[in-house]
This record gives structure tokens, C-alpha cells and sequence, in this order.
């Protein structure tokens, strides 16, 4: 489906579509969302719902691509990697946006994972790069949840570092009743569609930070 696509979507469901963004094309607020969520963070069918058609175009190419494939094992295109596909799967769905490639964010056209440049598949490298390119997207820390959409890139620190250990792309940004901000990502190496920041960084690894990557539409 191209960016300009009017297909709802339940954002809580983990269905994919029966077509989808080819990945060689160029892993918002919700509304009505609750914090609902199972026991490994993700969110519960039909707990977040939107459309895409309330989404600026190219961010729904990327929720679309990110829907189709966030359960994948392999990809002639792409590969993957079995222990660490996160960033791999979150290019990928910024590809499907409308990014373009360069000399130091780019994927080898033999679809070997380990031939792709360092900042399309590792986090630490991936912050790097956008660092060097604050016209791609903008830091913002996990103090600064107002600012995050649907469609920008978080990234966890599990043991508080300086590095970054996981990257994944935000699904859903949803305030609550009590002022709260609710976040939802999905992502590769552990497949994860919809998933609680909150979760992720509480429960799953306790004493982990989140940040993110804030990018324009």
C-alpha cells in the first residue's frame, strides 16, 4: 500500500494486512487508548485504536510496513539477525517512510545482514549517526514523552550506560486520565508489537531508560 492509504487499523491488534509497503519503497496521538496490557507488556486487542488516515502519509507507510512485519524470522531483502534484528527492522520501517540511504546508514543489496553499514543495525551506532544528522530527528529524553509521535524511533539503555541496547518504533503515545503519558513500540529481535515503554523499562529490565528520536513529518 502506498503512504497514502485510508485503511483503519486497530492499533492494539497484532493482525496483519493481507498487502503491504514494499520494503524497497523509497521496525500521533491515539486516541481512545488505555494503559490496558498482558503480562509481557503488550497491549490488549482492541485497548488503542486509530486510523491511518490520521496519520501524516509517510508515517502510515511505516505503521503499515512495521504491522506486516513485525513478526518476520527472515527477509531476502533485508536478512536478519537472529540475536540483535532490532535496528535492522526499525530501518527498515523508516525506509518504508520515505528516508533515503547514504554512505553511513545503508543496507547491502546481497541482503547479508553483516554487510550493511553499522548504523542500520546497531543502536549505539544508529544514536551516533543521528546525532550527525539532526535533520533526521531530534533527541528527546523520557521526561520529554509530550513531544513523542507515532512513528519515531525509541531507543533503551538496559543497564544505564551510555550506550544503547534495543531500539524499537513507536506505535502509539496516548495521555491518560491521570495526566500520565503512555507509550507502545514494536520491534525485532524480541517481536514485539505494541509494547509498554512503562513495561519494558520497570519490569522487564528494571533500572533501564528510555529515549527517543523525534522525526519530522
Amino acid at each position: 500500500m502506498a503512504g497514502g492509504s485510508t485503511l483503519a487499523w486497530t492499533l492494539g491488534q497484532g493482525a496483519t494486512p493481507a498487502d503491504s509497503v514494499g520494503a524497497g519503497a523509497p521496525a500521533d496521538t491515539a486516541t481512545g487508548a488505555t494503559s490496558a496490557a498482558t503480562g509481557d507488556g503488550t497491549a490488549e486487542s482492541g485497548a488503542d485504536t486509530a486510523s491511518l488516515a490520521s496519520l501524516a502519509p509517510a508515517v502510515a507507510a511505516q505503521m503499515e510496513y512495521v504491522r506486516a512485519h513485525w513478526q518476520d524470522t527472515s527477509s531476502e531483502q533485508f536478512g536478519f539477525l537472529p540475536e540483535n534484528d532490532c535496528v535492522n527492522f526499525t530501518s527498515q520501517s523508516l525506509l518504508a517512510r520515505g528516508w533515503t540511504t547514504d554512505d553511513e546508514w545503508s543496507y547491502s543489496e546481497d541482503g547479508d545482514p553483516w554487510s550493511h553499514t553499522t548504523a542500520w543495525i546497531s543502536s549505539t551506532s544508529f544514536m551516533e549517526y543521528l546525532e550527525q544528522h539532526p535533520e533526521r530527528a531530534t533527541a528527546l529524553t523520557d521526561d520529554q514523552r509530550d513531544q513523542v509521535k507515532v512513528g519515531d524511533i525509541v531507543q533503551f539503555d538496559w543497564d544505564d550506560s551510555g550506550d544503547r541496547d534495543h531500539t524499537g518504533i513507536v506505535t502509539s503515545v496516548t495521555t491518560e486520565s491521570d495526566g500520565s503519558i503512555t507509550i507502545l513500540y514494536a520491534g525485532h529481535t524480541d517481536a514485539t508489537l505494541d509494547r509498554s515503554v512503562d513495561w519494558a523499562i520497570t519490569e522487564y529490565h528494571p533500572g533501564g531508560v528510555a529515549y527517543y528520536w523525534s522525526i519530522p513529518e
